[in-house]
């Protein structure tokens, strides 16, 4: 990739959405170290398995933390790693096939915990690093390698799903715009509780949807990426449904809950509140 980093070599196809994804995630991260004076070695990227993953190999030089997990069981590692170390800042990167598949059974238990995480999710629409199968946001009738007359299930709406789930921030954003994509990851980073960006990032392989999402004067072909109305209040549950409910690809954050108690805040309560015995008390006890 660089002369810098030459003992790893991002495995994406010229144009992936995913390289613009990991500049935003890139700056993203970087402010946040900043801001947050919080040193590199406490911020840990968690990956599943699929293109997403070469995202655990983000920056050159000092890296933070990254760990490839299991397809599909990004959000229990996140978890596991929350639960004993709260005060560190993990973001999950994960594709569409991988998530909203197999990992579809971990969001709500998370949503309904509120894990104070933030998840990158990289949609594509197929599965590109196994050669180009449909996934559940691929839409009914595709073709691909695994449906070569047609995908027969109606495709999976992830905002909507979300919404659904209890997902505490849900924003939407396309690759190709990194300068917002970076400030929606660095808001759902600070964020204290359970924050999903969903990103369009086109597979230039098996399923480029640039000019669709992006529109095309000259064929007509009207952009189905849409900017989010100024006076949307994302603090609107039944704002941010209608939002979800129309047609196309919004552009903005959709919903973000205010004053709801996070994962790591509830462990902190929970655990404080007990008596337990120190584990020289209970040797002491049963010794006797």
């Amino acid at each position: 990739m660089t002369d810098k980093n030459p003992e790893y070599d991002f495995k994406w196809c010229p144009g992936c959405g995913d390289f613009g994804v990991r500049r935003a995630l890139e700056q993203a991260l970087q402010k946040y170290i900043i801001d947050t004076e919080i040193p590199i070695e406490n911020n840990v990227i968690v990956a599943g398995i699929g293109c997403s993953g070469n995202m655990v190999h983000l920056l050159e030089g000092q890296q933070p933390f990254g760990i490839h997990g299991l397809h599909g069981r990004t959000l229990p590692i996140a978890m596991g790693i929350k639960s004993s170390r709260p005060d560190l800042n993990v973001t999950v990167v994960a594709g569409d096939g991988d998530f909203l598949s197999i990992g579809m059974e971990h969001i709500a238990p998370q949503a309904q915990r509120n894990l104070d995480v933030c998840v990158i999710v990289m949609d594509n629409a197929v599965y590109g690093l196994t050669k180009g199968q449909s996934s559940p946001t691929s839409h009914e009738g595709m073709i691909t390698s695994s449906t070569p007359y047609g995908k027969m299930e109606d495709a999976v709406n992830p905002l909507k799903l979300y919404l659904t789930l209890g997902v505490s921030h849900v924003a939407s954003a396309l690759s190709s715009k990194i300068k917002d994509l970076s400030q929606m990851i660095y808001d759902a980073m600070k964020y204290p509780g359970f924050a999903i960006v969903h990103v369009q990032s086109p597979c230039t392989e098996y399923n480029n949807t640039y000019e669709q999402l992006k529109g095309n004067v000259k064929k007509g072909i009207q952009p189905m990426a849409w900017s989010l109305p100024e006076d949307h209040n994302p603090e609107s549950v039944s704002d941010a449904q209608n939002i979800v409910d129309r047609d196309g690809i919004p552009l903005g954050l959709i919903y973000q809950a205010k004053d709801r108690t996070s994962f790591s805040k509830r462990v902190e309560e929970t655990t404080s509140s007990m008596n337990g015995k120190s584990a020289e008390d209970i040797i002491t006890l049963y010794s006797v």
